[in-house]
């Protein structure tokens, strides 16, 4: 990692432009290269690999795969999301529940569309819509490990609140911890007229997740649409409908 940095930069991504994965049980869109979609000049934002807004299909999802040396935040935007692990973790994400996974030195997990078969209850038709986030860890080869919690009562404020973070002033303050001390994700859920600050950092990434907003300087964001500050940060979102935004701030990049 690098703490240099270029000249102040806000770089708006449209939603429409971003590569996409449909196949008949899921609907991805995908920030920066991922899979197939290979960019040389796309492949992160400071320490950031991956910003995933993925539809999946009831009853489908992803089967057991394997992860290693990665920070991995998931965020359901809609519908329920079951996890299971091979370090004995299993349960179901819902909007309002953070959720991170430390792949470490290797681990296995399934995402998936299910959750009626854990609950004992009938199965729905209700798709699920969440954003898998990718960053590095500090360093590689650590113990895998899962942590999750509720936050939704602390969305009703309308504020950023930190969701996911290694960084040392969200120490007992974050929802949940990742092993980056450079990097904190926030969520804000913002009413009509709402209006947050962003933090200043090194490097930034805004994400509508849903609705639409209003950024100081850069105008109208739809839901999808993405910006990534460097050297920049302090401007103004305001919600010009009910929105949820995801921010990552984050005080080191990757070389090359």
């Amino acid at each position: 990692m690098s703490e240099t940095v270029a000249v102040p930069e806000v770089d708006v991504r449209r939603a429409a432009d971003r590569f996409a994965s449909k196949i008949s049980w899921l609907d991805s869109h995908h920030s920066f290269s991922f899979g197939a979609h290979y960019d040389p000049a796309n492949t992160h934002h400071g320490v950031l690999l991956v910003n995933n807004d993925d539809i999946v299909k009831p009853g489908r999802g992803f089967d057991t795969h394997p992860h290693q040396d990665m920070e991995i935040v998931t965020w359901v935007l809609r519908g329920s999301l079951v996890h299971q692990d091979s370090t004995g973790h299993s349960g179901v994400v819902y909007p309002g529940l953070a959720q991170r996974m430390s792949a470490g030195t290797g681990i296995l997990h399934s995402e998936k569309n299910d959750a009626w078969r854990l609950q004992g209850g009938e199965s729905h038709r209700d798709p699920v819509h969440f954003v898998q986030m990718w960053v590095l860890p500090d360093e590689n080869g650590i113990t895998p490990g899962y942590e999750q919690a509720e936050i939704d009562d602390e969305l009703l404020s309308g504020a950023l609140v930190p969701v996911a973070s290694g960084m040392a002033k969200h120490d007992g303050a974050s929802a949940i911890r990742i092993a980056n001390r450079d990097a904190a994700l926030y969520a804000a859920r913002l009413a009509p007229g709402q209006s947050i600050e962003l933090p200043e950092a090194p490097y930034l990434h805004l994400f509508v997740a849903g609705g639409a907003v209003t950024l100081e300087g850069a105008g109208a964001l739809a839901a999808g649409d993405a910006v990534r500050f460097t050297a920049t940060g302090g401007q103004k979102v305001t919600a010009s409908e009910a929105s949820e935004v995801l921010v990552w701030e984050m005080h080191a990049g990757l070389t090359g």
